[in-house]
C-alpha cells in the first residue's frame, strides 16, 4: 500500500511520517522525495534550486520533469510495495509536483500535464491515499535559523510560492486528484484513518 504525505516545506510531513511509522503494527517503509542522496535527477534539481544550473529553475516544466524522473527511479520498488502487505509512506509524491508547478505558473492546467507525465508516460503507481497537511512555513525559516549550515533553497525562500502551493494542495484534495485524500493538519485524524485503511 502506498500512502503519500503532502505539504509545503515546514508543514510537518516528516513528523507525521515518523508518527505513522511508530503507530502501524506492520512492516513500514519510508521513501522521501526528492531522493537527493540516491538520484542523479534529484541532485540536478537540488543544484538548480541553489542557483548552480543556470536558468534551469526558470522552467517549471523542466524542474517537474527532473522530480518525476527521480520517482521513476524507484518505480519497480513502488509497484512491488503496492502489491504487498508492506505499507510504504511517501514523504511527498506526485501531488507535490502538481501543486508546486501550478503555484509557480499560477495555472492549474499544469496539474493535468503532471498527471499525464507521471501516471501516464512514466506509469508510476498511484498512491492508495494522499494526505495533505496544513501549512506552517514558519517552520522552514526556524529550521534555517536553528541550523546555520542549512541554507533555504529558492522555493523555500519564496513565501508567495509557498502560499500558492498550499492553496494548490487544497484544490488537489478537493478534486480528489489522483485518488483518495485526507486533507487535515490533525495528525491523530490522519493516523486513525490510515489504521482503518490498512485494517488495524
Amino acid at each position: 500500500m502506498l500512502i503519500s504525505i503532502e505539504g509545503i516545506d515546514g508543514a510537518g510531513k516528516n513528523t507525521l511520517v515518523s508518527a505513522l511509522k511508530e503507530s502501524l503494527d506492520r512492516p513500514v517503509e519510508v521513501i522521501a522525495f526528492p531522493r537527493y542522496a540516491d538520484s542523479i535527477h534529484a541532485q540536478l534539481a537540488q543544484k538548480a534550486l541553489y542557483g548552480k544550473m543556470g536558468d534551469l529553475t526558470d522552467s517549471a516544466y523542466a524542474m517537474a520533469t527532473l522530480f518525476a524522473l527521480d520517482r521513476y527511479g524507484v518505480k519497480d520498488q513502488l509497484q512491488r510495495a503496492k502489491e504487498s502487505d508492506t505499507v510504504v509512506l511517501l514523504d511527498r509524491y506526485v501531488a507535490s509536483n502538481a501543486a508546486y508547478s501550478a503555484a509557480r505558473l499560477e495555472d492549474d492546467a499544469v496539474m493535468e500535464w503532471v498527471h499525464d507525465l507521471e501516471f501516464g508516460t512514466l506509469s508510476l503507481p498511484q498512491a492508495d491515499l494522499d494526505t495533505a497537511v496544513e501549512v506552517a512555513s514558519e517552520r522552514a525559516q526556524a529550521r534555517a535559523q536553528a541550523d546555520a549550515s542549512r541554507e533555504r533553497d529558492r522555493y523555500e525562500r519564496d513565501g508567495g510560492l509557498q502560499e500558492r502551493t498550499a492553496a494548490a494542495y487544497r484544490r488537489l484534495a478537493d478534486a480528489g486528484w489522483g485518488g483518495r485524500w485526507i486533507a487535515t493538519a490533525d495528525a491523530d485524524t490522519i493516523i486513525s484513518a490510515i489504521k482503518d485503511l490498512v485494517g488495524e
